[in-house]
């Protein structure tokens, strides 16, 4: 079935030649609009998103979260609803259909759609230890909502409005290996790092935008946990528990042997690369006499660590 309604889908893409015509074959069906926001990929990223109907804008990377609020700041959107897609995710047939029916007759009020994401792994559906579902805010009414300023785990909130919830395949499914996966998670452990440390020196107010605003209840205390209790827990110890919470009293270990390997680097292998890295930083700024010197050793370690 094929029948666009109006709304209007946002990809980010850095050489996503693998994953990027999965992602617009899953939602050409019902998309008005598509815009592909581009960091200047050297693959043929941009060829295979102008194949597959989308429009494509070149704008140089800082963070996926200011990627994205440019996008929404600058991108010729005119649908009424806009949709957050990563290139390696997949909008499967019945939330298409869903959207497709429910979307036009939403009531003025509802500015939001919460969808329930499934993590894919190695062609696993990864059920279990808590990973399913994983509710975000990813639809809202243009203009209604903002991107979290933040260099790891940013959320889009609604500045006005309720959210509602959309059934419906929801998929998080990348085809790499688990040395590319190893190698993004290295990343997102250095952008965490410093998120954590920006927090614990007074430079971030990383929690008022998503807790104020509406958004997944679920990221709201999923974030307030991780800040007022796990990041206050020694990594050494922090990490073992939540393995062990997640793979033990959340039943990971029902998700079988790439399940294992799954929960194993990112319940524990991850937050105590996080939690090393965090203590690297920690040292780096420690004989930092000012919030201004603070500032500046950030500014360089961000520029080393992820660029």
């Amino acid at each position: 079935m094929n029948e666009s309604v109006d709304i209007a889908v946002v990809i980010l893409t850095l050489n996503e030649s693998v994953h990027l015509p999965r992602a617009l074959d899953h939602i050409k069906g019902f998309a008005r609009e598509i815009f592909v926001i581009d960091s200047f990929s050297t693959d043929n990223t941009a060829e295979l998103a102008k194949v597959g109907g989308a429009q494509v804008i070149l704008h140089p990377f800082q963070s996926h979260a200011q990627q994205f609020q440019w996008a929404l700041e600058n991108a010729p959107i005119t649908a009424q609803w806009v949709m957050k897609l990563d290139a390696d995710e997949v909008v499967e047939p019945d939330l298409a259909d869903e959207i497709r029916k429910r979307l036009p007759n939403l009531p003025e009020h509802v500015t939001g759609i919460n969808l329930n994401r499934k993590t894919i792994f190695r062609g696993k559906f990864i059920r279990h230890g808590g990973r399913y579902p994983l509710t975000l805010l990813r639809i809202w009414r243009r203009g209604k909502a903002r991107v979290e300023d933040r260099w790891m785990d940013e959320h889009i909130y609604l500045t006005e409005g309720s959210a509602v919830g959309f059934k419906g395949g929801f998929a998080d499914h990348n085809l790499n290996d688990l040395t590319f996966f190893t190698a993004k998670h290295n990343v997102y452990a250095s952008r965490e790092a410093l998120q954590v440390l920006s927090r614990r020196l007074y430079l971030l107010d990383s929690q008022r935008s998503l807790v104020a605003g509406v958004t997944s209840q679920q990221a709201k205390v999923k974030r307030i946990l991780k800040e007022s209790v796990y990041d206050r827990v020694p990594f050494e110890i922090s990490s073992v528990l939540y393995f062990l919470y997640r793979y033990i009293l959340r039943l990971g270990f029902l998700d079988g042997r790439d399940g294992l390997t799954y929960h194993v680097l990112q319940a524990f292998w991850y937050r105590f690369l996080v939690g090393s890295k965090l203590r690297e930083l920690e040292e780096a700024v420690r004989m930092a006499k000012s919030k201004d010197e603070w500032l500046s050793i950030i500014e360089r370690l961000s520029h080393q660590h992820l660029n």
